[in-house]
């Protein structure tokens, strides 16, 4: 009987763990520095175990029909969580995944490989370098997931970074966001002032404990040109084990304010969260 053991390595940006789920026999956690980061089931690669992950499963789910292959860029690698998921519902598809941790990467490709024929390549690159140089109009969605160890890095949470966001993103495409904040939510305020500042629609997706304020946590973004289906998120996000709200429209307006985007001069790292803000769930 071969049983599953841990794995520890030190990689560029800190150390590494994959923790065996003692529960699912091929299912894996990914920790760096103590913090949780992904959680993988090489068996069933549709399970988003994370609450936020889920979040983001759903805005996949509900962006185009379902089963239609999607161009989708990934900034911020972990264990490939939803590149995963996406080349599981959505065949076909094509994906880029940016992470700057090359050490991270090839840990992931040695313990948890990829499929044959998934469509995924990786580059070990930093997020916003790659996605300055990267061509205009060629990615159908780009989910942003991007933790210095528990902090969004600075020149992710600029107007600048979002320009380069929209250029990439085709007219049609749709781009979300993890991203972690508490009240009174400057930061998040921010974020949304500066993805305004080039798309037309917006929505955020969160517990109702995190926006009303009584604790720090996990808020999806999400931004395109067009209607977004906040009706099908909504639905979804109650239903869930993890039940979540969707704000957009006129709530939304009024949550960010009057809040200004963030210019890369002004940039700084999302808030440092409590101690114990984040665990398995």
């Amino acid at each position: 009987m071969n049983e599953a053991i841990p794995v520890s390595r030190i990689t560029d940006h800190g150390t590494a763990k994959l923790m065996p789920d003692v529960d699912r026999e091929r299912a894996w956690l990914l920790t760096v520095d103590g913090a949780p980061q992904s959680y993988v089931d090489l068996d069933e690669p549709a399970h988003l175990e994370f609450e936020y992950t889920r979040r983001l499963g759903h805005v996949l789910d509900t962006v185009a029909e379902p089963g239609r292959p999607l161009d989708v860029l990934h900034l911020g690698g972990g264990a490939f969580t939803l590149p995963r998921y996406v080349a599981a519902t959505r065949p076909g598809s094509r994906q880029d995944v940016v992470e700057a941790d090359r050490g991270l990467l090839d840990l992931v490709a040695e313990h948890l490989p990829l499929p044959a024929g998934a469509g995924v390549t990786a580059h070990g690159a930093d997020a916003r370098a790659w996605l300055e140089a990267a061509p205009a109009d060629s990615a159908d969605v780009l989910v942003a997931d991007v933790f210095g160890g528990s902090r969004v890095p600075a020149h992710l949470t600029s107007v600048g970074y979002v320009r380069e966001a929209a250029r990439v993103l085709r007219a049609d495409g749709v781009y979300v966001a993890n991203l972690a904040d508490a009240a009174p939510f400057g930061f998040l305020r921010g974020q949304l002032a500066g993805l305004a500042e080039f798309f037309e629609e917006l929505a955020l997706i969160a517990e109702p404990g995190v926006l009303r304020g009584r604790r720090f946590g996990n808020a999806v973004l999400v931004a395109a040109h067009r209607p977004l289906d906040t009706a099908a998120l909504a639905r979804r996000t109650a239903a869930d084990a993890f039940p979540a709200r969707v704000e957009h429209g006129p709530a939304l307006r009024d949550f960010t304010g009057d809040a200004r985007p963030v210019r890369d001069e002004d940039a700084v790292p999302s808030p440092e969260p409590p101690a114990g803000a984040f665990g398995i769930g």
